[in-house]
């Protein structure tokens, strides 16, 4: 008979951890590799990063330096997982005394020109988008016997959640990419130092900073009032492992809204950022609940199928007696085991348990066969949860995102998705996550899952705001990225990226249904006519623009030749690497031959300027509405602090806490909207 363990829920965080970290392997992302057979691989000899998160956003710069051991010169590739939303914006490549700037321009053309200098013997380079899964970086000549160093910078913003901020940099491949796997040399050793040093900067008051997995390696001092520097410094590394750092706000701070600004010519459209923290009470979700399992059994659980079993019945043995569940694997295809809903008791808790135990690890993987089979059955007068784990890199069946968001839109569910490693199906599981109102979080194999397990608790067992959206009155603001959120969840902070014209005092009014009622929220404040100090949002505007053009083409709402074009035009216009525009790294004299407007030089020039504006003064606080608060001055709830009395929502949390800890691909969890 199966029973309970009785085990405190933390040590139980840290033994299924433990099994996880020796199931799941590792695979190196920062590799290098001459282009040919034959050649000895690389060796990086240096690996310096440096990150500043300050206001909303992080700037992340990093060299990597390598040598070519070879009697001939050499091209070589460098790979670094792809950031989620990075805007890669500077390449630099250092050869001796030659220091060669890049320019982003259509993917073809920057192909072109950058074959036609290697042709001529010239020091080149190209940055590159691969897909969803890699920044590349083609470097040539390295010299043989020779050192060459990469620069690269990428802008990515940083939301907080539940008053917890979080920067990853990606390091650990996701081992989803075999076949390209097998082409990289694995030479991922650093042969002298490894160093990540970073800069942050709060406007509000810190509580405390984490750096999980590297406690004892990284310094981490407080260097101001409210900014720390984090530090760390390793010989003989190797660069298969993320690092990760978390920040944590002091508790009841008020609802709130921030906003940074960049217009430099009154003439001309300013671009702004908007970041809106909801102090809303939220009830706690009550009553009995259907749990779905949905799990992937594919090839690439092999090593977790063990783990994964162990997580299920633990789950199942933290739900309360009247619930229930079902459980659907898909690999292929997809089956369940045992027949229809089961209650949590535990005789069928150790009749799945064997169900599971013999499951093997093998085949394709038909996510939609699962989902689809997944949602079958439910009743609709009981809160249903379905819990999907995978990577969601399909590649049998249905693998059409415009099918997901179809099939998302019919079943009438929503989604909280957690994606786990760097190489995971991201754009297919916004997918399904928009579609249904829901959200989803990247999770590193590095994180602080305990942390992650709390945020996750204060939305599933609390209610959600509806149909949310957002207006601006009083100045013109369009192309606004996220405008319209369909649900807000307890602790979750929106970031909002647009343009506007005019200037003066707006009116900005957040309308949505709490508890079945319509509600609105505003405020108001000015929108400035000058504003030189935060040129980064051009960039990250452009990115969020084409991050939404390209999911309207996934779900087929806009035609594919018309979205790329204007994500081309957007990367360009604004030099960032997309799936359309590469980089091309040359001297001046090739820049001016060619005619190549310096777009990025300009851009480089205004922003360098601004940092160092920035880093001498305080950290400005950039609430705006202050006067008038939008959210009446509540207090946003910490995350964990239950809230409403302490509502715990009757086991979801123990079923979280069992299954976040477990998975090596991404955890989805679906909630009938019925159920708030």
């Amino acid at each position: 008979m199966y029973r309970r363990p009785v085990l405190h829920p933390l040590f139980a965080l840290v033994a299924i951890a433990l099994a996880l970290a020796l199931t799941a392997p590792a695979h190196a992302a920062g590799t290098l590799t001459p282009v040919g057979a034959g050649h000895d691989p690389m060796r990086t000899t240096d690996h310096r990063v440096q990150v500043t998160i300050d206001n909303g956003f992080s700037r992340t710069e990093v060299h990597q330096t390598f040598h070519n051991p070879a009697s001939q010169d050499l091209e070589a590739i460098f790979r670094l997982p792809l950031p989620l939303h990075a805007s890669l914006s500077e390449m630099t490549i250092y050869a001796g005394e030659l220091e060669l700037q890049g320019e982003v321009l259509p993917a073809d053309e920057a192909e072109a020109l950058y074959e036609e200098e290697k042709r001529r013997g010239h020091d080149t380079g190209l940055g590159s988008k691969n897909d969803i899964q890699s920044f590349d970086f083609r470097v040539y000549p390295v010299r043989a016997g020779e050192e060459t160093t990469v620069r690269f910078v990428y802008y990515q913003p940083v939301v907080l959640d539940g008053g917890v901020g979080r920067y990853l940099y990606p390091l650990e491949a996701g081992g989803t990419d075999d076949r390209g796997a097998s082409f990289w040399t694995q030479n991922d050793d650093v042969d002298g130092t490894l160093s990540i040093e970073v800069d942050l900067r709060s406007a509000w008051p810190l509580a405390d900073v984490r750096v999980p997995g590297f406690e004892a390696a990284a310094s981490v001092q407080e260097v101001g009032e409210d900014r720390y520097s984090i530090e760390l410094q390793r010989t003989d590394a190797s660069l298969d492992t993320d690092f990760v750092v978390y920040y944590r706000l002091e508790q009841d701070l008020p609802g709130r809204v921030e906003m940074i600004t960049h217009r430099p010519d009154p003439n001309q459209p300013g671009t702004f950022m908007m970041l809106l923290t909801p102090a809303v009470d939220l009830a706690p979700i009550q009553g009995g609940r259907d749990f779905v399992f949905v799990l992937d059994t594919s090839g690439s659980m092999a090593g977790k199928i063990s783990t994964l079993s162990r997580g299920v019945v633990r789950a199942i043995g933290e739900l309360d007696p009247d619930d229930r569940f079902r459980i659907v694997t898909f690999s292929d295809r997809a089956r369940e085991l045992g027949r229809g809903w089961r209650s949590a008791t535990g005789d069928n808790a150790d009749a799945a348990l064997r169900d599971l135990q013999r499951l093997r690890a093998d085949g394709s993987t038909n996510l939609y066969d699962g989902l689809e089979l997944g949602f079958r059955d439910m009743d609709a007068d009981r809160a249903t949860s379905v819990i999907l784990v995978t990577d969601a890199v399909t590649n049998t069946g249905v693998i059409e995102p415009k099918a997901f968001h179809e099939l998302m839109a019919k079943s009438d569910v929503r989604v909280f998705g957690f994606l786990l490693g760097n190489s995971g199906n991201w754009p297919l599981m916004e997918v399904i996550t928009e579609t249904s109102g829901g959200f989803y979080a990247q999770v590193s194999n590095q994180d602080d899952i305990l942390g992650q397990v709390l945020l996750a608790q204060e939305k599933v067992n609390f209610e959600a705001l509806h149909d949310a959206e957002l207006h601006i009155d009083g100045i013109d603001a369009f192309e606004v990225t996220g405008r319209a959120s369909r649900k807000i969840y307890r602790g979750q902070q929106l970031a909002l990226f647009g343009r506007y014209s005019g200037s003066g005092p707006a009116r900005v009014r957040l309308d949505a249904a709490l508890t079945g009622q319509d509600t609105s929220y505003a405020t108001r404040f000015d929108f400035p006519a000058v504003s030189h100090d935060h040129p980064e949002l051009e960039r990250l505007w452009a990115l969020a623009r084409i991050e939404e053009i390209e999911a309207l083409q996934r779900t087929g709402l806009m035609d594919g030749a018309e979205g790329d074009s204007a994500v081309q035009d957007l990367g360009v216009a604004y030099q960032i690497v997309t799936d359309h525009t590469s980089m091309v790294v040359m001297a001046d004299a090739a820049f001016q031959e060619h005619g190549v407007e310096r777009r990025n030089r300009d851009r480089v020039s205004a922003e360098s300027d601004a940092r160092a504006r920035r880093s001498a003064q305080p950290v400005q606080r950039a609430r705006v509405d202050s006067a008038e608060p939008m959210f009446g001055g509540r207090r946003a709830p910490a995350a964990g602090s239950g809230g409403n009395g302490g509502g715990s929502g009757a086991g979801a949390f123990g079923l979280l806490e069992a299954l976040l800890l477990l998975f090596g691909g991404g955890t989805l969890f679906f909630l009938r909207r019925t159920a708030g």
